[in-house]
């Protein structure tokens, strides 16, 4: 039910209340308030004593109550922020978290180190949901040649709209896994797979249960199935030097690193920690 306020500061006050006590987060009030008003956060706050205008206070009431109910404030608003670009997201893909972002980093320094300034480094990334990875890893490193992949048709909609905004190259493929990149060879393979095993959904909120895809999120064999066709599939696509850079669940460190060490017994393998001291990514790094 709408509520009905005159100033700005009057419908913060109350959608921050009401959202406290349907135990989300107050924080989304301002964010969706900035959203509706067009606002940055120093607008915002000079603007408290204005006057809000019925239409946006209507708009504005409809999207906390949303949210209210669960509905992620990245749906509601239909972005994120993902390495200090804004990515348009819809319930056909994952929202981009913080970490991933730390993926980026990782292969950013591993091309430099490997391959220096070579222009011709093929980079596939499979799964790619909102384009996340590929478009990042493009605007970068402009130099690469970025094949994004995902089994999702919504999802790859979804990531050449984000290419075409963010004016990123990216030639896209629908398939499972590898089977879209297997004719050709790969210097750099990056992927964000589903990787939370089912039994793990009871501890699991119900904002993410509700309204992200499963197929982006959960994985069969205790969450290790898609790691295991990775590391089966990628060997004879890799070239040498080369490597591969997936994002895990923090539990999953030692068996997604064992999994690449039995496809690729020459390579070096390492479980790289996140910003928190967690595992987060697995590398697999193949040489000469």
């Amino acid at each position: 039910m709408t509520q009905h306020f005159n100033f700005i500061y009057e419908a913060l006050n109350g959608a921050s209340s009401f959202l406290r006590d349907k135990g989300r987060e107050e924080i989304a009030a301002r964010l969706l308030l900035q959203h509706v008003l067009k606002k940055s956060y120093t607008e915002l706050l000079v603007s408290m004593h204005d006057e809000i205008e019925e239409e946006d206070c209507r708009t504005y009431w409809q999207m906390v109550e949303s949210h209210a109910q669960g509905m992620p404030i990245q749906y509601i608003i239909g972005e994120e922020e993902f390495y200090g670009r804004t990515f348009q997201v819809n319930e056909s893909v994952l929202i981009p978290r913080p970490e991933t972002e730390e993926l980026i980093l990782e292969a950013t320094k591993r091309i430099k180190r490997l391959f220096g300034a070579q222009p011709t480094i093929k980079l596939a990334d499979i799964g790619t949901g909102s384009g996340a990875i590929a478009i990042t890893m493009k605007k970068e490193i402009p130099t690469l040649q970025v094949t994004a992949t995902d089994i999702s048709s919504d999802a790859l909609k979804v990531a050449k709209k984000n290419a075409k905004l963010l004016n990123a190259e990216i030639h896209f493929e629908e398939g499972d896994l590898t089977v879209p990149i297997s004719q050709q060879k790969w210097q750099v393979v990056l992927s964000n797979p589903p990787y939370i095993a089912y039994e793990e959904a009871a501890e699991m909120s119900e904002v993410v249960l509700e309204h992200e895809p499963h197929t982006a999120l959960f994985a069969e064999d205790d969450g290790l199935a898609l790691y295991k066709r990775l590391a089966k599939n990628l060997p004879s696509l890799m070239t040498k030097p080369s490597f591969i850079g997936v994002e895990i669940g923090y539990a999953r460190g030692p068996a997604v690193a064992a999994l690449f060490k039995e496809n690729f017994p020459q390579a070096n393998v390492e479980i790289i920690k996140d910003i928190n001291g967690k595992n987060r990514m697995v590398f697999c790094e193949i040489d000469e």
